[in-house]
C-alpha cells in the first residue's frame, strides 16, 4: 500500500479547484458554448472530391449566401465536413450546392452523406439533452444520500458538477463543438466520476468505524491510499481505450473521446481532491455515522 499524504495538498487543490471551477462558469456565460447541427439545426454534408481545398469549397459556399457554413477536413485525403445554418427552407439545398460545387470546382464531388435538423428538432434534442443530465445528477445524488450520510451525498454531487462544468468551460475555451455525442460523454463522465467517489467514500466510512480516534483527514488520506492502486489502474485501462478512439476512430468520435478522457482525468482528481477534503469541512467523524446508525435501528 502507497502512502501519500494527499490531505496536505488538499487546501491548495481546493483553490486550484475553485479557480477552474469560476473560470469556467465565465467562459460558459460569456463566450457560449458551440452548439453544433444536433442543437442549432441545419445541414451536415460529407463530401468527398479529389484535388480540392477546404478554401476553395468555403469560398464556393459564401457566395451562395448559406448564412453560416463551417468546412473542414474530414478523415481521408479528399474528405471534407460542410456544415450549413438553418436558413428557412433547405429541402432544395442540397442539389443547388452540389450543382455549384460541380461547376465551380471542375471536379467530381460525392455527397456521401446528408444530414437535416429542423429548428424544432434541434430544441428538443437540447431540451431533453439538459433533462437527460439534470436526472443522472438527482438519481447519483438520492443514491449516495441513502447509501451513506448526507455530508457523503453533498460531497459527491459537489464533485459532479465540478467534473462537468470544469469539461463543458475546457470546451468552452477551445470552440469544441457541442452535439449529442458529447452530452452522451458527459452522462458517462457522471457514472464514471460517482463509481470513483463511492470506492473511496466507502473505504472511510469502513475506516471510520475501525479508527474511531483518527480525525477525518487521516482517515481520508488512508482511504485514498488504499484504494489508489485501483483507482491508477482503471483511469489507465480506460485511458488506453479512449486514447486509441480519439487517435484512430475518425472525426465522428474526436469530440466524444476528448470529452470521455476529460472525464476520465478529471473525475479521478475529484474524487480525491474535491469530494474528500468536503468530509472535513462538515467535520464528520465516527460520531456522525453512529448518530445516523441510530435513527435507522430503533
Amino acid at each position: 500500500m502507497t502512502n501519500y499524504n494527499f490531505s496536505s495538498k488538499f487546501k491548495h487543490a481546493n483553490i486550484f479547484s475553485i479557480i477552474l471551477f469560476l473560470i469556467s462558469i465565465i467562459l460558459i456565460t460569456i463566450k457560449g458554448l458551440n452548439y453544433g447541427i444536433d442543437f442549432k439545426g441545419g445541414t451536415l454534408i460529407e463530401l468527398r472530391s479529389n484535388n480540392t481545398e477546404a478554401s476553395s469549397i468555403r469560398d464556393v459556399l459564401k457566395n451562395m449566401d448559406l448564412g453560416d457554413v463551417n468546412v473542414k477536413k474530414f478523415g481521408k485525403e479528399g474528405d471534407f465536413l460542410i456544415k450549413v445554418e438553418q436558413k428557412g427552407d433547405n429541402s432544395k439545398l442540397i442539389p443547388e450546392i452540389k450543382k455549384n460545387l460541380s461547376d465551380s470546382l471542375n471536379s467530381d464531388v460525392n455527397f456521401r452523406r446528408v444530414e437535416n435538423v429542423g429548428p424544432k428538432v434541434s430544441a428538443e434534442l437540447l431540451q431533453s439533452g439538459i433533462i437527460a443530465i439534470s436526472l443522472s445528477l438527482a438519481a447519483m445524488l438520492f443514491y449516495i444520500w441513502v447509501r451513506f450520510e448526507w455530508q457523503f451525498s453533498i460531497g459527491s454531487i459537489i464533485a459532479l458538477f465540478h467534473d462537468v462544468i470544469i469539461t463543458l468551460g475546457i470546451f468552452s475555451l477551445l470552440s469544441l463543438e457541442i452535439n449529442l455525442s458529447i452530452i452522451a460523454a458527459v452522462l458517462t463522465i457522471v457514472g464514471y466520476s460517482m463509481n470513483d467517489t463511492v470506492v473511496i467514500y466507502d473505504r472511510i466510512r469502513e475506516n471510520l468505524g475501525k479508527f474511531h480516534k483518527l480525525d477525518i483527514s487521516d482517515i481520508a488520506n488512508l482511504s485514498i491510499n488504499e484504494t489508489l492502486a485501483r483507482t491508477i489502474i482503471t483511469s489507465i485501462t480506460t485511458l488506453l481505450a479512449l486514447l486509441s478512439i480519439f487517435i484512430l476512430g475518425g472525426e465522428i468520435l474526436r469530440g466524444f473521446s476528448f470529452a470521455m478522457i476529460l472525464g476520465v482525468l478529471i473525475g479521478t482528481y475529484s474524487s480525491i481532491f474535491v469530494a474528500s477534503p468536503i468530509l472535513k469541512y462538515f467535520k464528520v467523524s465516527y460520531k456522525t455515522i453512529e448518530k445516523e446508525e441510530e435513527k435507522i435501528v430503533p
